[in-house]
């Protein structure tokens, strides 16, 4: 067993303001003494989707904020940006320092993040680096829902097949119905092995309730688990694919349910501007009450 950060190690939820619900996160506020072996380690001894680390303070490019730079493991490799755990590390932040305005440095660029409190729970947003979006070969598509066991004729027509990229790459597949979302039970290694060729980080299974509606679910296998509850990453990166095909408007707020079928719900609010390309991704959380031993 790999020796923890005691009270370093802190665990959020985010996406929720249950604990139970939502996507749950490693997070290590001073990692500035860690090598990239001990936080994979760290990382893998969780067993979370994705843990955060911050490894240093920077300066910040808007007056006011408070800039850090950030790392992320899954249990099996470091992924350039999770949104998740950039949510729960901005809220593990302002309890401990007050809400307010964040900048994280990741790997795949500066993330601002700004966290309100509403009552008595606080919300995190943050604003996604610029997103794009890409054509998804047939080919792909194909290997994905053979993987997934789907038939192509349960998917929407209306949302088509598409890369999305907000800090990190998602394919998008579009369910027909409610249940075919909900039965969801894949190929492990030949969706893993399609998702390392294509560089994805998840695939992201929609299904649209209504004109700003949407259930979501993410086959997470590149990070060593099953699905994950809640992405926040996933989530920007679908604002932008709606935007791209039109589906939208073009000035719009868009709610995401997503866990629903694993037993954590959680809701991401998803933002859009007319004129601004990035996307805002915001939603609660809450710290995990430490577990014996733990």
């Amino acid at each position: 067993m790999t020796d923890l950060p005691g009270p370093d190690l802190l665990r959020y939820t985010a996406f929720s303001a249950d604990p139970s619900g939502g996507n749950p996160a490693g997070v290590v506020l001073d990692a500035s003494g860690m090598d990239e072996a001990g936080m994979l380690a760290v990382a893998a001894e969780v067993g979370y989707s994705e843990s955060a680390f911050l490894t240093g303070r920077t300066e910040a490019s808007e007056p006011g904020a408070r800039g850090y730079a950030i790392r992320y493991f899954s249990p099996k490799a470091e992924v350039p940006f999770c949104g998740h755990a950039t949510v729960a590390t901005a809220l593990a932040l302002a309890e401990r320092d007050g809400p307010g305005d964040l900048e994280f440095i990741t790997a795949a660029g500066p993330v601002p993040v700004t966290v309100v409190r509403e009552g008595t729970e606080l919300r995190a947003t943050l604003t996604s680096v610029e997103p794009h979006v890409t054509d998804a070969a047939a080919e792909d598509v194909a290997e994905a829902l053979a993987a997934l066991d789907w038939p192509a004729t349960d998917l929407d027509p209306a949302l088509p097949p598409r890369i999305a990229y907000a800090g990190a790459r998602h394919l998008v597949l579009a369910a027909a119905s409610r249940e075919r979302l909900a039965a969801l039970s894949y190929d492990f290694a030949r969706l893993e092995a399609l998702m390392h060729r294509l560089d994805l980080t998840t695939v992201q299974l929609v299904w649209r309730a209504s004109d700003s509606v949407f259930h979501v679910r993410d086959p997470f296998p590149v990070g060593g688990v099953v699905e994950d509850p809640a992405t926040g990453a996933a989530a920007a990166a679908f604002g932008a694919y709606l935007r791209a095909l039109s589906l939208v408007p073009e000035t719009a707020s868009l709610t995401l349910h997503q866990g629903e079928d694993m037993g954590r719900p959680g809701t991401l609010t998803v933002t859009l501007r007319a004129g601004d390309a990035r996307v805002r991704v915001s939603g609660t959380g809450t710290r995990i009450p430490d577990r014996a031993g733990a």
